[in-house]
């Protein structure tokens, strides 16, 4: 059980939950993905991965571009 960046050994606990990645590795590969959470209009938080989605989001009517 060793990491797939780096080689260092990896606990089995982490390893059964799925990760294959040192907890080192692990924190620089989550820095690469970036996110936001905007509110919805009368409604719930929405997560945004795409700068695309952010037009118009908060609009009344939906999505507005």
């Amino acid at each position: 059980m060793q990491c797939i960046f780096c080689g260092s050994w990896i606990h089995p606990s982490r390893w059964d939950l799925g990760y294959r990645t040192c907890l080192n590795c692990g924190e620089v590969e989550s820095k690469k993905v970036k996110h936001t959470i905007v509110p919805m209009h009368k409604s719930n938080y929405v997560v945004i991965q795409d700068k695309n989605l952010l037009t118009g989001v908060n609009q009344k009517g939906g999505l507005v571009k």
